[in-house]
């Protein structure tokens, strides 16, 4: 326990990435096989039930500390975490322990079948040998809310380094419903499989936003156009008669997409298809709203799958035939795609497995292409960028965020380059909005208030104006700004709601965001993607704020309407 105390105590003093993956190496070439996979299993989201709720949590440990429950709460407000305030009013003492991580977690599992009586005690006997860190790391492990500033890449990187097995190919090991309490190291580890490397993904090649006029990229014949859109990157792998489906972010998402798995039988073995994962309800392209329904699914239901269907718009092919093609030319990859795509629309497929028999005395099962949950992102050519900057007006229209701009010539790299591959987005939406709540930061900001909710005007069943707030952001202004605004929220608080305080209604702001959608989740009926400050309006009153009805028409008439 004291060495994952301290690796999580390094990991969390340190916004350096190789500091971070360094410390995480040295702790897998040295920690035990046991914590080394419960170590896994907590930085990549598979933490043991929560045995103890929080209610009992701040009781006992006010009572432990001999402080008042309420002083505690506001010590709790204060400090923003529940673990670490814990961890700094409950005394230390001289006495210490010898439990691995393994130990702790085991006894933690049982703990959630015991009386509250027995919980109790073991949280005493616990939080008075160990140290402080230590104290932090175990209730951060009892609250179930364990979360630093690692990403799972991150961690799979290091664990790269430490066992010299790539890191594809361990993203790929650790996917699944694999259990830390039966599952071995050596078993989830360092076992090879011959699968391992049918699911390989290659390297993302990343755009950078257009800094400069459009024009500055030279002749407007030597670029490709097409519609950036809003949805989930992906590559969509197909090998063996398996498929295999990757989010950007490096994370197997087969399962989350079962629509997909139509693709075996149409798409030839050996392909890899680089493109984006877009929400399809009633035939058209949807919001991101609708896809956020299916993102973080441990399972998705059958009548998910009919309210939000999923296609794959494509646009790139990087593999072909089982030959990496990454190097050749984008117009000669964007050539070969759609020939794909003609071969696959004049395929049919009889299934032959399970009823072969039965199928082929009935002629078989035939399906058209039309049937695949697979689109091709339609590649533009235009005679000046003043048309290419038309169609970027129209992106809106489409459910995209604006344009990709990719040199005919350009090789398929690895990461985020200039020069080849560059995304114009079209101008964020804009509204004018009213401060109404604030919530202490994180960080470096936890003690100031520097997270907001925003309203707008609506009419209430009585005809009087109202503020309902539909938004909240915490990016947008200068450090100096926060700092004023902070000042100001503690002299003209209303009311007080755990950390969450609300304020006298006075300052306006304006409010950017990159799309909008209806959605029956927000009191508001309308839900922003990607909220932030633009600008503190100081120069108008709360009564020149819009209002929700101004909001719901920035909509596209599409989701309007319906």
């Amino acid at each position: 326990m004291k060495r994952f105390a301290q690796i999580i105590k390094t990991l969390d003093s340190t916004n350096k990435t190789t500091v971070k993956v360094d410390a995480l190496t040295q702790y897998f070439l040295k920690a035990g096989d046991t914590d080394k996979v419960w170590t896994i299993a907590i930085l990549s989201h598979r933490r043991p039930p929560r045995p103890v709720n929080t209610t009992l949590l701040r009781e006992w440990a006010s009572e432990l500390a001999n402080i008042p429950l309420w002083l505690f709460e506001e010590s709790y407000h204060i400090v923003g975490d529940l673990a670490e305030t814990i961890s700094l009013v409950v005394p230390s003492s001289k006495a210490s322990t010898g439990k691995t991580l393994t130990q702790f977690l085991e006894e933690m599992i049982a703990l959630k079948k015991k009386s509250d009586y027995e919980k109790k005690q073991y949280l005493f006997d616990n939080w008075k040998v160990l140290d402080y860190y230590e104290r932090f790391v175990f209730t951060k492990l009892i609250t179930g809310g364990f979360r630093i500033g690692v990403s799972q890449k991150l961690m799979t990187r290091a664990l790269s380094k430490a066992t010299e097995i790539d890191e594809d190919i361990l993203a790929y090991k650790l996917m699944g419903n694999w259990d830390p309490n039966t599952i071995s190291f050596q078993q989830l580890v360092l076992e090879e499989h011959k699968t391992d490397y049918l699911s390989k993904p290659y390297p993302f090649y990343l755009a950078y936003a257009l800094e400069e006029v459009p024009e500055s990229l030279g002749d407007v014949n030597e670029w490709s156009m097409e519609h950036k859109w809003d949805g989930i990157r992906s590559q969509v792998i197909l090998r063996n008669d398996e498929i295999f489906v990757w989010s950007r972010g490096e994370e197997l998402v087969t399962d989350k997409y079962p629509e997909f798995e139509q693709y075996i039988g149409f798409i030839p073995n050996g392909t890899v298809i680089d493109g984006e994962i877009l929400p399809y309800p009633k035939g058209q392209i949807g919001t991101f709203n609708d896809l956020q329904k299916r993102i973080g699914r441990k399972s998705v239901s059958k009548s998910l799958l009919t309210k939000v269907p999923v296609i794959l718009k494509a646009y790139d092919l990087l593999e072909w035939q089982g030959t990496d093609i990454r190097q050749k030319p984008f117009s000669e990859r964007r050539q070969l795609l759609e020939a794909l795509f003609e071969t696959v629309a004049t395929t049919t497929l009889s299934h032959q497995k399970s009823k072969t028999t039965e199928q082929s005395e009935s002629g078989g099962t035939q399906r058209n292409r039309s049937d695949l949950p697979l689109q091709l992102s339609e590649t533009m050519q235009f005679d000046s960028w003043q048309e290419v900057a038309k169609e970027r007006d129209r992106s809106r229209e489409k459910h995209s965020e604006g344009l990709m701009l990719k040199r005919k010539d350009s090789p398929y790299l690895v990461g985020r380059k200039k020069g080849d591959w560059w995304k114009w987005k079209v101008d964020p939406l804009t509204i004018d909005a009213v401060l109404t709540y604030a919530m202490r930061g994180h960080g470096r900001r936890s003690n100031m208030f520097t997270d907001y909710t925003f309203a707008l005007w609506d009419e209430n069943e009585n005809g009087e104006r109202e503020l309902v707030t539909f938004a909240k952001a915490y990016s947008g202004l200068t450090d100096a700004e926060f700092r004023k605004l902070d000042a100001w929220i503690k002299k003209n608080t209303l009311e007080r709601f755990g950390p969450v305080r609300s304020v006298t209604p006075y300052h306006v702001f304006e409010i950017a965001f990159e799309g909008i959608a209806l959605s029956n989740r927000h009191k508001s009926g309308v839900a922003t993607r990607f909220p932030r400050m633009l600008r503190w309006r100081q120069d108008k009153s709360i009564h020149e704020a819009n209002s929700l009805d101004e909001l719901k028409n920035l909509i596209p008439n599409s989701e309007n309407s319906g």
